[in-house]
C-alpha cells in the first residue's frame, strides 16, 4: 500500500511539473513564469525527498538542499531583473 502512495505521489508531482512547464512557456507575464519556476522547484525537491524514503537512503538529502539552494538564489535573481531590468548594479569608479 505504501509503494502504490509514493508511486502515485512520483506521478503527481511530475505531472504537476509538466503543467507548470506550460505555464513557463505560456505564462501571461514574466512573474507567473518566476513563480511557476519556483513551484517547479519545490516539486523537484519533494519528488528527490520521495525517492529517498522510497530507498531508504540519506544520500540524496544533499541533492535537496542543492536544488533548493539554486532554486532560492534563481527566484531572488529573477525578483531583482523585473523589479530593476538588471540583475547586478555596477557602480562606478570614482
Amino acid at each position: 500500500m505504501t509503494n502504490f502512495i509514493f508511486v502515485a505521489a512520483i506521478i503527481l508531482f511530475s505531472l504537476s511539473i509538466a503543467l507548470l512547464l506550460i505555464r513557463v512557456l505560456k505564462g501571461p507575464t514574466l512573474p507567473d513564469r518566476v513563480v511557476a519556476f519556483d513551484v517547479i522547484g519545490v516539486n523537484l525537491i519533494s519528488i528527490v525527498a520521495v525517492l529517498s524514503v522510497v530507498l531508504r537512503t540519506k544520500a540524496y538529502l544533499e541533492v535537496i538542499l542543492i536544488i533548493a539552494i539554486l532554486a532560492f538564489i534563481s527566484t531572488i535573481a529573477f525578483s531583482k531583473y523585473i523589479e530593476r531590468g538588471r540583475i547586478i548594479d555596477r557602480k562606478p569608479d570614482r
